[in-house]
């Protein structure tokens, strides 16, 4: 073996071995509700082993429920990933109305909405270049049923009368 395919393979092995962030997609919830659509917030949680904050390119996702896409983007330039610590990162996801009105029908019976939500985290690391931390999070929003939204107000109030009690006796009145 000649001196550079020992070089190449000696850098190569090095980049291979080398600490790269980590990533992981820690919650998704129901933001918003407006005119427009509904806004979901995913928080992204990303690990920067490096003594220099590294800029975050953009972020690509797709939110996926019933195997079919259901809102695609992408975010540019989202800012920097703080060094040598964890940095909180919020996606947010609009899915426009006319969408969630073809997911009624994949509902179901179980009244909820399975979900997968795909992203694809652009870095920039000195030397190597941009590189994507895949990440992938699935899960179900429970849709409130009629009833719920009826009874819903009351058993708040119940569920919180009773917790007030509980805390301070003294305002319970007897009749």
């Amino acid at each position: 073996m000649d001196l550079i395919d020992k070089a190449k393979n000696f850098v190569s092995e090095k980049v291979a071995n080398m600490e790269k962030p980590e990533a992981t997609i820690t919650d998704v919830d129901l933001k918003r509700i407006g005119f427009d659509g509904v806004s979901f917030h995913a928080k992204v949680s990303v690990k920067n082993p490096y003594s220099v904050p590294i800029p975050i390119m953009e972020i690509d996702y797709v939110l996926k429920s019933a195997s079919r896409v259901i809102a695609s983007g992408r975010i540019p330039d989202p800012g920097n990933l703080k060094a040598n610590d964890s940095t909180m990162l919020d996606v947010p996801v609009k899915v426009p109305h006319s969408v969630l009105i073809s997911l009624a029908r994949d509902i179901g019976g179980d009244w909820d909405v399975d979900y997968t939500l795909e992203l694809g985290l652009i870095i920039d690391l000195p030397v190597i270049g941009n590189i994507t931390i895949p990440l992938s999070y699935s899960g179900e929003y429970k849709l409130p049923t009629l009833s719920d939204l009826w009874k819903g107000g009351k058993e708040e109030e119940k569920k919180k009368e009773e917790e007030e009690e509980k805390e301070d006796p003294s305002k319970v009145v007897e009749i």
